[in-house]
């Protein structure tokens, strides 16, 4: 059996042969724009204009501040729950109120654990909102990136979300 031997023909001879010549599939490499034309500019967002420096410096100031009086508080409330003494309970003659007021003393000391477990979270929220202040991305609600009132700034400043965002979370 003789092999059938097929010939490619060029662009070229097909046009002489008189073919139409058919013209090769273009791939995405191949299209190139032309060399006039523009780039279309690529749309971009313009930046959030936030608090100027001396509102974030005041700002500053809030939070630091606020920040000094919550740990001059955690230190006081470490003092009472780290004592160990005691009330004056061997005036008392009643096995009953003995126990009555070590039970108070125990309540107290628990809440005071829970009271500074809150404030200890508090200062959380206040570092994070003066490590927002130096990112640049400080009073911008989290939520619609609407920049929150100052007011409110003034009120919580570790605040993360404008008034009617809270408002729709609390609901």
């Amino acid at each position: 059996m003789a092999k059938k031997v097929v010939a490619k023909t060029t662009k070229a001879a097909k046009i002489k042969a008189g073919k139409k010549a058919v013209p090769a599939k273009k791939t995405a490499a191949h299209v190139h724009p032309p060399r006039h034309a523009e780039k279309a500019p690529v749309h971009v967002a313009p930046p959030k204009k936030g608090f100027g420096k001396g509102d974030l410096e005041h700002f500053r100031e809030i939070i630091l501040e606020k920040r000094k009086q919550i740990i001059e508080e955690l230190e006081l409330m470490n003092e009472t729950l780290n004592d160990t003494s005691g009330g004056d309970y061997f005036e008392e003659n009643s096995p009953y109120s003995l126990h009555m007021e070590q039970g108070t003393d125990t309540m107290e000391k628990e809440k005071n654990y829970l009271l500074a477990a809150r404030q200890r979270k508090f200062l959380e929220y206040l570092d994070d909102a003066i490590k927002r202040i130096e990112r640049g991305v400080y009073g911008f609600c989290q939520d619609c990136g609407k920049l929150i009132d100052k007011a409110r700034l003034a009120a919580v400043p570790h605040a993360q979300l404008c008034i009617s965002c809270k408002l729709k979370r609390d609901k």
